[in-house]
């Protein structure tokens, strides 16, 4: 599996990975990962069986929430309508694993994609999501991503400057609470300002932060890792002042992070990847508490700096000294709760 030359994802390197293996840890912890793809693009496609062999790697994954990739969107009729194809496509695939007798409950609740700069007239939309998701819709992401360094966004999904500001936009995700809906929020840490003025502005929607917030360490922000951490930790313990806002633990294999896993002759052991990512994961649990994170795996974007079973194996040892409760919210009942997973 090899991802499009032309986007800024890390190639998936099943050769390299295979390199590197280790016993899974804690193999009976229950874990909803919290945030998971599939792709249909030209020279990359990771569908639901994909997905199931990879979270067939040992750990106890019982669940999944599934997030908008582009994939299989409708070719035709009215442009806004055309990511309802994703929702549609995705419930149907999955629709044969929502009773767990043979797996997980894979994309028990999926977040879909609207265009909120529609303002209030998104509100047709989303009912078309709800209808497609065969009552698993939960949320929408629409994505913020910009920095003055533009080699940073993804060009298929890079945004405006400041469209968290925008009144169609913020009208957009008013539609979504509204509509009984959660908030994914996919941006970069110099744009966490912008989301904390979001979400005092808009207490009864859930926010999500993906990603632990849009780590940058690469590009423009390489040569000052003091200084991004500092801002990064300052504005996220801003955000962890309001009440609605939650934090994703993960998706930090991605080129961006600038942790450069996939530069090694061998792939990252858990015990390397739990050293490389403490000081982001501790700050956002101490934070948000264990009630308002979850952890992610990111696949397959993370795939390209590490294996799933690995990865999973980090989340373990990073909190290893916290108690069992705290532990089953992170690994599990925070994303039952905000993504009301039956």
């Amino acid at each position: 599996m090899q991802n499009p030359a032309a986007s800024n994802y890390l190639s998936v390197r099943d050769d390299w990975l295979a390199l590197r293996h280790e016993p899974v840890l804690e193999p009976a912890l229950p874990i909803v990962d919290a945030h998971h793809h599939f792709y249909d693009r030209p020279g990359w496609r990771y569908l639901r069986d994909d997905y199931l062999a990879d979270a067939g790697s040992g750990h106890a994954v019982q669940a999944s929430v599934y997030m908008q990739a582009l994939t299989r969107y409708h070719r035709d009729g009215p442009d806004a309508l055309r990511p309802v194809g994703e929702t549609a496509y995705v419930a149907a695939a999955t629709a044969g694993d929502q009773d767990g007798a043979d797996g997980p409950c894979l994309a028990q609740a999926i977040v879909g994609h609207a265009d909120l700069r529609l303002g209030d007239a998104v509100h047709a939309v989303l009912q078309a999501h709800l209808q497609a998701g065969q009552g698993r819709l939960r949320g929408i992401r629409h994505l913020t991503t910009w920095d003055a360094d533009a080699t940073l966004a993804n060009p298929l999904t890079a945004a405006p400057p400041g469209l968290l500001g925008d009144p169609r936009y913020r009208a957009g995700m008013a539609a979504l609470a509204a509509s009984g809906l959660s908030y994914d929020a996919w941006l970069f840490w110099p744009q966490l300002p912008e989301l904390l003025a979001a979400a005092r502005a808009l207490p009864a929607l859930t926010i999500v932060i993906d990603h632990c917030g849009g780590v940058l360490r690469s590009g423009a922000h390489a040569d000052r890792p003091a200084e991004v951490f500092d801002g990064w930790r300052r504005h996220m313990r801003a955000l962890a002042q309001l009440p609605n806002v939650h934090v994703k633990l993960g998706g930090m294999g991605m080129r961006i992070n600038g942790f450069g896993f996939e530069q090694a002759a061998l792939p990252p052991s858990s015990t390397q990847l739990a050293a490389a990512w403490r000081p982001w994961i501790e700050t956002c649990i101490e934070a948000f508490g264990p009630a308002r994170c979850m952890f992610e795996s990111n696949f397959p974007v993370d795939k390209g700096s590490y294996a799933f079973a690995t990865g999973w194996n980090a989340f373990k040892r990073l909190t290893a000294h916290h108690s069992a409760g705290e532990r089953r919210l992170l690994f599990a009942d925070t994303a039952r709760r905000v993504y009301r997973l039956g």
